[in-house]
């Protein structure tokens, strides 16, 4: 099964190894990794410009698979990597089975409310959520309604962006499911 991971893995130093590292995880369980770095498998139209290539690109991976693992650990700010987030939708409409992974267990309220300085409002006067433990009612309801989970691994804050036992176990998930 081929299996998109999206996350924010590519604005990590040295991406493309992170990317082999995410892909050998998954192939301890029989899936086949592939990571927005990758080749992809139409190249979009040169014209276009940089941000719109990339957009292609991974629109087209995502294409190409069965499946999709998310790295939902929060990423400048409270909530999962915004392009993430519109991936899982993508791959959501699609029909892919999802899963997900967070390196951070403090609740998504919680780290909202903190965010915003304390209470039940953020500093707009919107009301904070306490529906979905690991993030947004729409990440975890997508995933879930595809047989899916969200692996969160309470992680230390210097190995945040580089410990995957919740990838590990996202995997094995997904690995299960898919047999």
């Amino acid at each position: 099964m081929r299996v998109y991971l999206a996350g924010p893995d590519v604005f990590l130093q040295e991406p493309e190894r992170r990317g082999a590292e995410l892909k050998s995880v998954l192939a301890e369980f029989g899936l086949t990794g592939v990571f927005p770095l990758d080749k992809p498998p139409s190249p979009p139209d040169p014209a276009l410009p940089t941000g719109y290539r990339i957009a292609a690109a991974n629109e087209a991976h995502i294409a190409s698979c069965q499946a999709l693992i998310a790295n939902l650990t929060p990423f400048r700010g409270p909530s999962a990597d915004a392009g993430t987030v519109f991936e899982l939708g993508f791959a959501r409409a699609r029909g892919l089975r999802l899963w997900g992974w967070s390196n951070v267990a403090t609740p998504f309220a919680t780290r909202t409310r903190a965010w915003a300085g304390g209470g039940m409002r953020d500093r707009d006067g919107m009301a904070i959520e306490e529906y979905c433990p690991a993030d947004n009612l729409m990440i975890e309801g997508a995933i879930a309604a595809t047989g899916g989970r969200v692996e969160v691994e309470n992680v230390a804050p210097a190995r945040r962006w580089s410990d995957l036992a919740a990838l590990r176990r996202a995997a094995e998930g997904l690995s299960r499911l898919s047999t």
